[in-house]
């Protein structure tokens, strides 16, 4: 963590070259910041997409002794293929990849007080045949984390999750009470050493359409998620439920929590997106490093195209800063 008055260093990996990653790179050099921004990507294709947008920036390589003002730091990795803008290619998988591992091992070494991911594309990489489905457990394995959080939140609201990246037909099996433990309890420890939240108020879903309706409408609430959350209260944790999850979000509801938990991705996320897309972080809690991330894909269709917009990357790179001082 890094005092008040210190600078932060940000290692920046823009994700999938082809995609808008790539621009909203060369879109941040132009802003003024207090941070150190060290982008990890290809400085061919930085400087190809620069030229691109018509943006003229000043490219160096990144020296951790010494700081170059006005330019672009970066940290050089190759591609292994030529980048077409909208055109993702699985060759340049394990490039991406690699960003990733070294922005990791630059955080656990505290070269790198947070990371800031950019887009990626889990069906190209897949495609490369490297596993895959997502940042979140991608990073985890690398941590060696056994239970990453993903947190969604646009500054007011916050959604987290129980499950993150599996199919739907998947996702009741996959609700154990163990695992709501294991979440709600990560969950409630983050809140409080990163965001600085005394006494989080968990609010947690219920998995069935209303909660369950008292096990008329499926049984996993009273089988797994009351148990759960009962174990949780007797700890000292504030979590409360199942509730249903189509009016939990109801205004009146969410001023009783500092979090919703819901049990799964498109359960929890189509909300907090439809109430702050653009502007929205996606963090990763349960890791012994700091890691955000812009809340939208790799967006092939306006990838060099000058179109991208930034505000979710600025809103996770202010978030990083935020945790990294805390």
């Amino acid at each position: 963590m890094v005092s008040n008055d210190r600078q932060c260093t940000l290692a920046l990996t823009p994700g999938d070259p082809a995609g808008i990653g790539p621009d909203l790179a060369v879109l941040l050099s132009k802003r003024s910041t207090t941070d150190r921004i060290v982008v990890i990507a290809d400085r061919k294709m930085l400087e190809e997409r620069s030229k691109i947008l018509h943006c003229e920036i000043s490219f160096c390589s990144y020296d951790s002794e010494s700081q170059s003002a006005d330019k672009m730091e970066v940290l050089h990795f190759d591609c292994d293929s030529p980048v077409v803008p909208g055109k993702g290619d699985p060759s340049n998988a394990r490039y991406v990849l690699n960003t990733l591992d070294r922005a990791v091992q630059g955080c656990l070494s505290r070269e790198f007080d947070a990371m800031v991911t950019g887009p990626v594309n889990k069906e190209i990489i897949a495609r490369s045949g490297i596993p895959f489905v997502g940042h979140t457990e991608y990073l985890a394995e690398l941590t060696g984390s056994k239970c990453p959080v993903m947190l969604l939140t646009d500054g007011k609201l916050r959604v987290a999750l129980v499950t993150t990246h599996i199919p739907l037909n998947q996702v009741a099996e996959a609700i154990t009470r163990e695992r709501v433990t294991a979440v709600t309890t990560v969950l409630h420890n983050d809140l409080r050493s990163r965001l600085d939240i005394a006494s989080p108020r968990i609010g947690v879903c219920g998995l069935n359409p209303h909660a369950g309706e008292g096990g008329v409408l499926g049984d996993e609430e009273i089988e797994k998620i009351i148990p759960a959350i009962e174990m949780l209260q007797k700890e000292g944790i504030n979590a409360v439920g199942p509730l249903p999850a189509d009016t939990i979000f109801v205004q009146s509801k969410l001023e009783k929590f500092d979090v919703i938990l819901a049990m799964y991705h498109d359960q929890g996320l189509p909300v907090v997106k439809y109430a702050g897309f653009g502007e929205v972080v996606n963090v990763t809690l349960g890791l012994p490093i700091i890691r955000t991330s812009v809340d939208h894909g790799t967006a092939y269709g306006i990838a060099g195209t000058g179109s991208a917009e930034i505000n979710s990357l600025l809103s996770a790179v202010d978030m990083a800063r935020e945790l990294s001082r805390v």
